[in-house]
């Protein structure tokens, strides 16, 4: 059932001595927030190249309207956050990665604050939020509900001012080239193969490469994310033979706008923060019943509950209740949202918002250490592309970008220390590389691509459980029979392999892990299972999938 699977390293034929070659300290594959941090760092010892296949503001960071999470009033301690982090992680944290990051995050914004990042503020004080998970209210936004789009911005205008980084747009990271080049944990990453509409195939040679292209919720048919995130990054460790960690946990944001119709956007979990309240078809609130937290517990538990008193009432959404908190106040704190909902004809000073759960954010990745090292050398990874342990098997709101900025500053520091000290070859021996021709028939890619979003969603969403699990990994492996086997030489053939190959890891993982964990909930096996308070990982050989 693996062999689709195993039987390429490389999604396309190509011979390096044919083709241009670009030369780099670091390359960092990847826009969002960890990608860029790892670049602005880097770029003081070297030169750096940002490789995204749209456009610079292309990337799950800029969607976000959650907010940074850190410790920046006198009432709230460390202890405190990272007890409820781990808390939210049930069991499959790693402290020490947790700690070194939340002690990093108040000097993070301060000093971002100081560079001119406009912070929603207070007075004199930072303006702090609180949301689902929280004991304390630390949560620190930007222009209300725009805090991705306001980060972005700021960074990309660092970067811009920066003559050593360079940003090469609409260019698709193909594959990681490793020597030797069939990968794995003795080899070491070289650069990246890609392709740009104009340049075409192209090889870039880099000291060190970062990945942070980590974005997945296009795997499932019901996402928040931008049509973008299609599991690169998963995909591209995978083939070059790189330790891949809990990619079964896959973190559902309750709360995204329901249209029939129409795609999903995000109604930020500081609404809930605010006050506002989860109702069923018939206007009953039904969070308190489910925590003692109401709608302010940990995404996991706000999410199942919703899918249930869905499945109960027998409908396709439940509501968000803002109208206690005014119209006027919730257009002044949320502006996007309130756009949204009225281009809707919503007006939620009024109306109740409908709203349905939706695949968010990526907790596995490439296993990495602190600084994040993957397991081929020279390689590191940050932001959704890494699986670093701080989030274990649910992520708490707002961690997520702190763990983005600290961590992707690291890898970035670590990658122009080794570059600038002379490591790391930047160039590579001769690359001959021939794909076998298939004959078999070709599928339509969009049929592919839309059926495997819905599979995914219906039988690796929210609930699990063996039978949907085995019929998935059947069905995928089928396609990837008259996928895999095929080159494409565009964007959409290799978003779709890498959607494939993403989504198989993902269910394989998913059904071997026989529990119930934060986002990982099997309905034949409801229990948390205390031998399972532990990773799984997979790497790539010649030969078979291994799976620990």
């Amino acid at each position: 059932m693996d062999g689709p699977y195993l039987q390429r390293r490389f999604l396309v034929s190509f011979a390096s001595r044919k083709l241009p070659h670009i030369f780099t300290d670091v390359l960092v594959v990847g826009s969002g927030a960890a990608g860029m941090r790892a670049a602005i760092e880097a770029s003081g010892a070297g030169s750096v190249i940002v490789l995204t296949k749209g456009e610079l503001r292309d990337s799950n960071t800029y969607n976000a309207q959650g907010g940074l999470a850190a410790v920046l009033d006198a009432s709230d301690t460390i202890e405190s956050h990272l007890a409820d982090t781990i808390e939210a992680g049930r069991g499959m944290c790693d402290e020490a990665v947790i700690r070194r990051v939340i002690e990093a995050a108040p000097h993070c914004i301060r000093e971002m604050y100081e560079q001119g990042l406009e912070f929603d503020s207070s007075g004199q004080d930072l303006a702090l939020g609180r949301e689902g998970g929280h004991s304390a209210s630390r949560i620190v936004h930007a222009a209300g509900d725009a805090s991705g789009r306001v980060l972005v911005d700021f960074l990309a205008g660092r970067i811009a001012a920066c003559e050593e980084i360079k940003v090469f747009e609409d260019c698709f990271a193909i594959d990681l080239v490793t020597d030797p080049p069939e990968g794995g944990s003795e080899s070491r990453c070289i650069g990246a193969l890609t392709y740009n509409p104009r340049y075409g195939l192209q090889m870039i040679h880099a000291r060190r490469t970062i990945l942070a292209a980590g974005g997945s919720g296009m795997l499932w048919r019901e996402t928040s994310n931008p049509p973008g995130a299609t599991a690169d990054a998963i995909a591209l460790a995978f083939r070059a033979g790189v330790t891949i960690s809990d990619v079964e946990m896959m973190q559902f944001h309750p709360t995204t706008l329901y249209i029939a119709g129409s795609s999903r956007s995000l109604i930020s979990e500081a609404v809930r923060g605010e006050g506002a309240y989860l109702v069923d078809r018939n206007g009953e609130r039904f969070m308190p019943d489910c925590h003692e937290l109401a709608e302010l517990a940990p995404r996991d538990t706000v999410s199942r509950a919703i899918l249930t008193r869905m499945r109960e009432t027998g409908s396709t959404h439940v509501f968000l209740d803002v109208r206690h908190i005014g119209g006027k106040a919730f257009s002044d704190r949320f502006p996007q949202i309130n756009q949204q909902c009225k281009s809707f004809g919503i007006d939620p000073g009024c109306d109740l918002i409908p709203v349905h759960p939706a695949a968010h954010y990526m907790i596995g990745g490439a296993s990495v250490d602190m600084d994040g090292r993957t397991s081929v050398e020279g390689l590191l990874a940050c932001g959704e592309a890494a699986c670093t342990g701080m989030h274990g098997a649910n992520r708490l709101a707002s961690n997520s970008l702190t763990e983005a900025l600290v961590l992707g500053r690291q890898c970035g520091r670590l990658a122009g220390e080794i570059a600038s000290s002379g490591q790391g070859r930047s160039d590579a021996p001769d690359i001959d590389w021939m794909n076998e021709k298939s004959e078999r028939t070709e599928l339509d890619l969009s049929d592919i691509r839309s059926s495997l979003r819905s599979v995914m969603w219906r039988n690796v969403g929210l609930f699990r459980r063996r039978g949907r699990l085995e019929e998935t990994l059947e069905i995928i492996a089928f396609w990837g029979r008259y996928v895999l086997d095929k080159e494409f030489y565009d964007p959409a053939g290799w978003e779709a392999q890498n959607m494939l190959t993403a989504s198989y890891v993902i269910s394989r993982f998913a059904l071997r892990r026989t529990e119930t964990r934060g986002v990982h909930c099997r309905e034949d096996y409801p229990e948390t299972d205390p031998s399972w308070a532990r990773h799984q990982t997979a790497r790539r050989t010649d030969e078979e999938l291994v799976i620990e």
